[in-house]
């Protein structure tokens, strides 16, 4: 990460430059991944590709991911690694939180306790990388 903070505050690569390539970089794992599972011809066949609202959806998806994908490198770009890092790892409380409202899931000791081993983690973590 110290790599891309140095490659976007140098100019070598900008916003729009590291989401093309971070998508670029996706597709021939995703293309590989296809051809090796045989899935091109169930989507060639599948019927779901011939209705409209389905291509409005998936246009709109990739739109989102799109959008993500802006917004992480920016954030990327304004903070710094260990803060896009920190971010990324605690943002697992919330979700582990809401996945358990959600699901209905019962609330017992040992999930609480992950959730809350999962917090001091992340700002163990960050003491840690900060400037002494």
């Amino acid at each position: 990460m110290d790599v891309a903070k140095q490659q976007t505050k140098s100019g070598n690569l900008n916003e729009f430059s590291m989401v093309l390539l971070n998508n670029l970089l996706s597709l021939p794992l995703g293309l590989s991944l296809i051809i090796v599972f045989n899935e091109w011809e169930y989507l060639y066949s599948s019927p779901v590709l011939r209705i409209p609202v389905f291509w409005v959806v998936a246009t709109s998806s990739g739109l989102l991911g799109l959008a993500i994908s802006f917004t992480s490198m920016w954030f990327l770009h304004q903070t710094g690694p260990t803060t896009y890092s920190l971010v990324g790892s605690l943002n697992k409380i919330p979700i582990s939180l809401a996945g358990i409202l959600l699901f209905k899931v019962p609330i017992n000791v040992p999930n609480l306790l992950s959730i809350l081993f999962g917090l001091f983690a992340g700002v163990f973590f960050a003491k840690a990388k900060m400037p002494k």
